[in-house]
């Protein structure tokens, strides 16, 4: 008698494939795979080749039927997106899908899909194969109507009665910074301010809301029809939207109507406008009582500036003596006073009088803190100049000062712009009008104020500006406030070796992936 070991294995038989007599293990199709792939081809309905389109202006793919989205290269937005483009993909099961390297500017993208299904008998095959997608240019409706440079459906017009423009050049950035012009179609410029054209009323609207938080303003909206289908009484309009920013900018000198200023505290009437954000921050020189006036209070109770930056005048310090909080005047009821400005009487000359006669002024500044004797001052000279307001007429002539003191003057112009070693950005926009001249006076004006406040600056991108070195200046010029380099950010610039470098390291990190 014979004893079967335990521990042996049986071994499965073979069969002959029916097509080419080759032995395989059995399967339902009774086939080997190479004849099995010879009689059912389970890519059979899905297409080998395809189209992308492509908008080169805004970098999008089209998704139909009319819908276009950003997809980077070799991202999972595109290849769902080129997926969706193959239609028999759902009569089979999808096992993997990837990206095959092709070179960026060939306008071809390759797919490498693998997939199962059932064929003869209940026999699962697997297959892999390639799919080419070409890459075809089609503008999209939206850079169609960038294009046409006057197709718009609403229009913001932005305006400010003022003979310099402060305002907008610290709203320019300001919306630059919180990328507000993406959306529109063109920026006009005019000598009375700017048009924003945008291709949704939404759009319009969302613009004028960012304003009205941004600086003081009011807006009134109208409508005009375009066309109108009785068929179906549907109507085309376009629409405008007038918004108007009050009439003062930084630096300027104001009289406050006397009951405004009785509800900020009994603040003095004549005040000095210090900055213009969502309200109006104005410092009274006398007392250093300050108050901020929001968009509502100015226009129940408006007022004007009483000068413009031309109409100031320059003044050399004689003496400065500080003034102790003791000393200074109280009111009931009075409201703040800063902290950041000092009180001082201060005697000055016009430098224009010196050596030609000995006329002398005396003031009260809120400039204790930056103004020595020698020191050059700008301010607004009540005595010499011809005013019509109508609260400053209801004044009485004993109450009014002779002399403003507005900011102190730190030199040349040139020196300071030589030395300034950061930029700004600016809008791409269309300029109908504007004297250029008067314009590069309050861009310098603008970059001189945001070098000598901190807190105005704090909302704003700078800019390292690389074409500039920094040159060290002579100790007399050391006064002169500084923007930090802490404070400036890195603008992205490629010259064209190190963007043909970047470009290389780009095709080589994808290549090994």
């Amino acid at each position: 008698m014979e004893y079967l070991d335990e521990n042996q294995t049986s071994t499965q038989g073979t069969i002959l494939c029916c097509q080419c007599g080759t032995p395989i293990q059995p399967n339902p199709a009774n086939m080997c795979v190479a004849c099995l792939r010879t009689q059912v081809d389970i890519t059979e309905g899905i297409p080998k080749q395809a189209v992308l389109y492509f908008c080169k202006a805004c970098e999008r793919y089209l998704q139909p039927p009319a819908q276009w989205i950003k997809c980077a290269l070799e991202s999972r937005e595109l290849l769902a997106l080129c997926l969706k483009k193959l239609k028999g993909l759902s009569k089979v099961r999808l096992v993997d899908a990837g990206f095959i390297w092709t070179e960026p500017h060939s306008r071809r993208i390759k797919l490498k899909l693998s997939i199962q299904r059932e064929v003869m008998g209940g026999a699962v095959l697997e297959q892999v194969f390639i799919v080419e997608f070409v890459v075809q240019t089609q503008m999209c409706p939206d850079c169609h109507r960038v294009e046409a440079k006057d197709f718009w459906k609403a229009v913001v017009q932005l305006r400010q009665k003022t003979s310099h423009k402060k305002t907008f050049l610290y709203l320019e950035q300001y919306i630059l910074k919180h990328n507000m012009h993406v959306n529109t179609l063109n920026i006009r410029q005019h000598d009375g301010g700017l048009d924003f054209y945008y291709t949704t009323k939404d759009h319009a609207s969302k613009m004028v809301d960012f304003l009205m938080g941004v600086v003081p303003c009011k807006y009134k909206t109208s409508q005009q029809l375009i066309s109108h289908d009785v068929h179906n009484n549907t109507y085309n309009y376009k629409y405008t939207f007038s918004v108007e920013i009050v009439p003062v900018c930084k630096d300027n000198v104001v009289c406050l109507p006397k009951k405004l200023a009785r509800s900020l505290g009994n603040i003095g009437q004549i005040c000095i406008c210090t900055r213009v954000t969502a309200a109006i921050q104005v410092i009274d020189p006398l007392t250093l009582q300050v108050a901020e006036i929001p968009a509502n209070n100015y226009w129940r109770s408006p007022f004007n500036s009483l000068c413009d930056p031309k109409q100031l005048t320059e003044y050399t310090v004689l003496q400065v003596e500080r003034i102790e909080d003791r000393e200074r005047r109280h009111v009931a009821g009075e409201g703040s006073r800063s902290n950041k400005h000092l009180l001082a009487d201060v005697w000055v000359m016009r430098s224009q009088d010196l050596g030609v006669c000995d006329t002398q002024y005396h003031c009260r500044s809120h400039l204790g803190h930056l103004l020595s004797a020698g020191d050059l001052v700008t301010g607004f000279d009540f005595t010499r100049t011809n005013v019509n307001d109508a609260n400053l007429e209801q004044m009485k002539s004993d109450v009014l000062p002779d002399v403003v003191l507005i900011k102190k003057h730190y030199g040349n112009h040139q020196k300071r712009h030589r030395r300034r070693n950061w930029k700004l950005k600016s809008l791409r926009k269309e300029e109908e009008g504007v004297d250029p001249d008067k314009a590069d006076r309050d861009y310098i004006g603008f970059l001189e104020d945001l070098e000598e406040d901190v807190d105005y600056r704090k909302n704003i991108n700078i800019y390292k500006d690389r074409s500039k070195e920094v040159t060290v200046e002579s100790s007399d010029d050391d006064d002169a406030p500084r923007i930090s380099l802490q404070e400036m950010l890195d603008d992205l610039h490629l010259t064209d070796d190190e963007e043909q470098l970047a470009m290389q390291d780009e095709a080589a990190a994808i290549a090994t992936q």
